[in-house]
C-alpha cells in the first residue's frame, strides 16, 4: 500500500458530486487540487470506459476504488449467473481504470431467508476471488448499517465482513470500513483491530441528528456524531495508509457549486478526519 501524507490521502468519491459528469468532477479535483477519486460504475458507463480510463491517465488523479461489485442473492440460478457475469465485468472496469480495489456491496435476500442470502455471498466471493486475483484486484466489502439489510446488503458487520475475507489472502479480499455503517457498533475498535492489515479503504461522512433521510440523509464531516478521527487513528494502527473517501449522499451538498463543495470537503476534512 502507498504510504500518504494525511492531505495527499484525501479522495473525492464521485457520489459526493452525482450531479456531475466524469469529466466534470475530474476538472474540478483537479481544480481543487484534491488527489485522488474513487469511481462509480455508473458514471463510467456514461463516459464509455476507454475514455473514462484516459481522462483518468491524462489528469493525473489516483483512483482509490472503483464502486460497485456484489448484489450477489438472487431468487433465481439465472439471476445469479447474471449478477456473477456483470461482477466480472466490474473487475475489468476496476483494472483497466488503475484501481486495485473493487468495493463490494452484497446485496439484499430476494426473499426472507437472510441466513441463506449470506451464503450465498459466501458462494460468490469465492467464485469470483480467482478471476478477480487474476486481474490484480482486491475485493473490498462493506459491511452496511443494518437499517441497509432488506434493500442493500445483508453484510451489515464488520465481524462478519471478516469472517468472509479471513478464508482468503488479504490481497485477494479486504474490508472497507465506511464510518457511517459502522461508528454505532459497541465492538468498532476490536473489530477494526481484528481487520489489521486487511483494510482497503475508509470512507467519510457523518450522521446527522436528527437523522433526515437514511440513504440520503448523510452529513458533511463535523455536522454529526460520529468520532471521525478517532476511527481513521484506529484504522491507521491496523496498518491503513491509503485514501480516505468523502462519501456523502446528500441533495443539498449535490446542489452546492462544485467549488464550493470541494472547498468545504477540504476544510471539514483537515478539521474532522
Amino acid at each position: 500500500m502507498e504510504q500518504l501524507t494525511n492531505w495527499n490521502r484525501l479522495s473525492l468519491n464521485q457520489i459526493t458530486t452525482d450531479m456531475l459528469s466524469l469529466p466534470q468532477a475530474v476538472d474540478a479535483c483537479v481544480r481543487a487540487d484534491v488527489p485522488s477519486i474513487a469511481l462509480w460504475r455508473h458514471k463510467i458507463a456514461e463516459t464509455g470506459l476507454a475514455a473514462a480510463s484516459r481522462l483518468i491517465r491524462d489528469s493525473g488523479l489516483r483512483v482509490s476504488s472503483l464502486c460497485r461489485g456484489g448484489m450477489f442473492p438472487a431468487a433465481t440460478a439465472e439471476a445469479r449467473r447474471e449478477r456473477m457475469d456483470d461482477n466480472r465485468r466490474a473487475v475489468d472496469e476496476a483494472a483497466e481504470l488503475g484501481t486495485g480495489v473493487l468495493v463490494l456491496v452484497c446485496g439484499p435476500a430476494p426473499d426472507r431467508d437472510i441466513a441463506g442470502a449470506r451464503r450465498m455471498v459466501e458462494e460468490a466471493i469465492a467464485e469470483l476471488v480467482p478471476y478477480a486475483e487474476s486481474c490484480g484486484v482486491c475485493l473490498g466489502i462493506e459491511p452496511l448499517h443494518p437499517m441497509y439489510a432488506a434493500e442493500r446488503s445483508v453484510i451489515n458487520l464488520l465481524s462478519q465482513a471478516s469472517e468472509i475475507a479471513e478464508q482468503y489472502r488479504p490481497d485477494q479480499v479486504g474490508i472497507v470500513v465506511d464510518a457511517f455503517h459502522v461508528w454505532w457498533d459497541p465492538g468498532l475498535y476490536g473489530q477494526i483491530e481484528r481487520a489489521a492489515g486487511r483494510i482497503v479503504g475508509y470512507h467519510v461522512s457523518d450522521w446527522i441528528v436528527p437523522t433526515p433521510d437514511l440513504l440520503m440523509g448523510r452529513g458533511m464531516m463535523g455536522d454529526g456524531v460520529i468520532e471521525l478521527r478517532r476511527i481513521r487513528e484506529a484504522v491507521e494502527a491496523a496498518g491503513y495508509r491509503g485514501p480516505i473517501e468523502v462519501e456523502i449522499f446528500n441533495r443539498a451538498v449535490w446542489d452546492l457549486p462544485v467549488d464550493e463543495s470541494l472547498a468545504l470537503i477540504k476544510s471539514r476534512y483537515l478539521e474532522h478526519v
